[in-house]
């Protein structure tokens, strides 16, 4: 078996999350090239996302990608994605919750309102928790359940509160579900990417603020998209059968202790 084919032959089936743009962009690209059928839910930019579908088949043929509206944080908009995967695909073997949102203006605690915080907490952990009740019920054996954190949950800049207790809560999720899924044959474990260069870590951040991040890790670097598709592509195959419950900080070495 290849790592993108399915125990039962054809295609392994990928449903990617905020997979229209920046890192969940490249990640369905990287998942296309390696042979996996790629469902990319996107919440708001629709053309973005036919982008990429276009992009897909251009290379990859017809027939090997999808795009789906939805609000991860909506349980029938979940559903909904799970559900096209299957009409278009047959199943589904693995789920990549990379859908986020962060205070732009990075307020302190005391600054942060609880609309702010709510917003976060919606997307961020909400939307990992119900990605995950959905993909527990549907994946098929040998699944990949794979979600995202963020390196500030060991590093704990100031500004980042509700965004790192947000991904805080996003790890132990990942390791409790790990055991949960005991006896299924499917595995989750959480990426816990650096900052990595695109839109999501440019808005409304200083050159001096960009700069501060580009030195954290002694790469002396920011990361880029490719940084992080290529491990997503390492922990969704055969050689990461054994990879299980772990959170993997993929950046560059900041925060190291």
């Amino acid at each position: 078996m290849t790592s993108a084919e399915g125990s039962k032959g054809g295609r392994k089936v990928v449903i990617v999350t905020g997979g229209s743009r920046g890192i969940g962009r490249e990640v369905s690209l990287s998942l296309a090239a390696n042979g996996w059928s790629v469902v990319t839910m996107f919440a708001g930019n629709e053309k973005a996302a036919d982008v990429l579908v276009a992009e897909i088949y251009e290379n990859w043929g017809a027939g090997k990608a999808m795009a789906v509206k939805g609000d991860v944080s909506v349980a029938a908009d979940v559903k909904n994605a799970f559900d096209r995967a299957e009409e278009a695909f047959g199943h589904v073997n693995a789920v990549v919750n990379l859908a986020g949102t962060i205070a732009s203006h990075l307020p302190k605690l005391a600054d942060t309102t609880e609309e702010e915080w709510d917003r976060i907490f919606t997307v961020n952990t909400k939307g990992t928790f119900l990605v995950c009740k959905e993909a527990e019920k549907r994946l098929v054996s040998g699944g990949r359940i794979l979600t995202c954190s963020t390196s500030l949950a060991v590093i704990l800049n100031p500004g980042y509160s509700a965004y790192v207790a947000s991904k805080a809560a996003v790890e132990a999720l990942t390791k409790i579900l790990a055991k949960e899924l005991r006896g299924k044959n499917i595995t989750a474990n959480c990426i816990s990417p650096g900052p990595i260069a695109g839109e999501f870590l440019f808005a409304g951040k200083s050159p001096e603020q960009i700069s501060a991040l580009t030195n954290m890790a002694p790469l002396e670097r920011l990361g880029q998209p490719q940084d992080i598709a290529g491990v997503v592509k390492f922990l969704l195959s055969d050689d990461a059968a054994w990879v299980n419950g772990q959170i993997l900080r993929v950046n560059g070495g900041s925060g190291i202790a």
